[in-house]
């Protein structure tokens, strides 16, 4: 069983030992810790916190201990029930709310759930505050308000249209010409929230759609991380020739990847590299990414006359760089868009409407979209931790292995060789180091990946 606090939020497996997993007594307890952190911080007057959540099995157990959590603690809570993870993030500025918790573990499998924490612009905690909100938990220090000041619970489901809304009103979004083109659609929505409002979305552009997997029991019918190995399904789907386009999401929908109409990916790093080539064609300007994307945004960047930024990985990591650089776009290369226009999250609806924006203007398939980018290939590998794993000795060991090459060490340790790099980090969200690793081909890139984690497991 695992409990794991990061950058990411609070995530742990369901059930077990208390301060070992999510339970119920964690959970009070790290809720308490955010309540207290957002009064004492005071960047809102508002005594209001939204709680949205993705179809989890473990999500309704949850909802109910931190909405009652936060009503002790003497706060309004506005819940929108089922819900992506991209519309809380907009339900938090669109209430004037004072923060936002997202109960889902992203791509995580179905024993784990997480509470991601968002301050009042509706954006994750940074570093430096999260670790505030964990210092608070570790002492306990908070108190809850007496029966004259607890506060309200409201339920506001209307928040998924609203966000399809906000997405449909965006400059770069051309409905005319996505509903000109009457695209055929097939979407994976692994049985959470993504059934609920893709549907709705590529109805407002005039989409014909089918969804796999779009009952939102929680109960996902794969490993529901967005990757080609866990695709089998919808790529068979997609190889009968009914569709345009394959859309799959993981179940908090942030994450977007896109499948050819002959059924093979385009490429989970070539979500954010395709929107951006077609933002940027529009409205040229700087770019980010994390330091384990794909160097083809850097390309297609310059391309257009910008600039390429790199962020440590972690999304307040890349919005915090994205303003730094005054950035039109960026994102994650794990199929992670972020629209500054909109807002600073993750978000797969923009992702979606951008992209049948661009492929409507362009006219000609999704295959021969992807054939006009940048062309590189991405092995991402991983290595097991152990309880006695010395994380940072081994990296400080690759470092010094590697030291004649470009080395980057603002999260984990990136190496960029001339014609391809290796980047090694410790997860935020499973215990692992996360090892990526990009050339031209996809075997010289799973070479060299491996040949590092090679060297990690000598040095264990």
């Amino acid at each position: 069983m695992t409990l794991i606090k990061s950058i990411s939020g609070i995530r742990g497996t369901i059930g077990g030992l208390a301060g070992d997993t999510l339970n119920p007594l964690d959970i009070v307890k790290f809720t308490s810790a955010y309540a207290t952190f957002i009064r004492r911080a005071g960047q809102s007057s508002s005594n209001t916190v939204v709680v949205g959540r993705d179809a989890r099995i473990s999500g309704e157990m949850v909802r109910g201990i931190v909405c009652g959590t936060l009503m002790g603690m003497g706060y309004d809570v506005v819940d929108i029930g089922l819900a992506t993870t991209p519309t809380t993030e907009l339900a938090v500025t669109m209430s004037g709310a004072a923060g936002g918790i997202i109960i889902t573990a992203s791509h995580n499998p179905r024993q784990w759930n997480a509470l991601k924490l968002l301050n009042h612009l509706g954006e994750f905690l940074t570093k430096e505050d999260g670790n505030q909100v964990l210092a608070i938990a570790e002492k306990e220090d908070f108190t809850y308000a007496d029966v004259d000041h607890l506060g309200h619970y409201t339920n506001d489901e209307s928040f998924g249209q609203r966000h399809v809304d906000a997405v449909m009103a965006l400059s770069l979004v051309d409905a005319e010409a996505v509903r000109k083109a009457h695209f055929r659609v097939c979407v994976d929505a692994i049985n959470s929230v993504g059934g609920i409002v893709l549907p709705v979305l590529l109805n407002s552009l005039g989409v014909e759609c089918k969804v796999l997997n779009g009952e939102p029991t929680g109960d996902f019918a794969h490993n529901p991380e967005p990757l080609e190995r866990n695709l089998t399904g919808i790529m068979e789907e997609m190889r009968s020739g009914a569709y345009d386009l394959g859309i799959v999401v993981d179940p908090d929908v942030d994450r977007l990847a896109f499948i050819c109409e002959d059924g093979r990916m385009f490429g989970e790093e070539y979500t954010l590299v395709a929107v951006a080539d077609y933002v940027l064609a529009h409205t040229p300007g700087n770019t980010v990414s994390n330091l384990s994307s794909t160097r083809a945004l850097r390309d297609v960047t310059e391309k257009h006359g910008g600039q390429y930024a790199a962020a440590a990985v972690g999304e307040v990591n890349v919005t915090t760089k994205m303003k730094e650089v005054n950035a039109v776009i960026g994102g994650e290369g794990n199929g992670g868009v972020i629209y500054p226009e909109s807002h600073y999250g993750r978000d797969a609806l923009v992702g979606i409407a951008l992209f049948l924006s661009s492929l409507a203007q362009r006219g000609g398939k999704v295959s021969e979209l992807r054939a006009t980018l940048p062309d590189y290939a991405i092995a991402k590998n991983r290595i097991d931790l152990t309880p006695s794993t010395d994380v940072d000795a081994i990296l400080e060991r690759v470092k010094e292995m590697f030291a004649d090459q470009q080395v980057n060490d603002i999260d984990g340790v990136k190496i960029d060789f001339p014609d391809k790099w290796v980047h090694l980090r410790k997860s935020n969200t499973e215990p692992i180091i996360r090892v990526y690793s990009e050339a031209a081909t996809i075997e010289a890139a799973d070479e060299l990946g491996k040949q590092i984690m090679q060297v990690v497991y000598d040095m264990q």
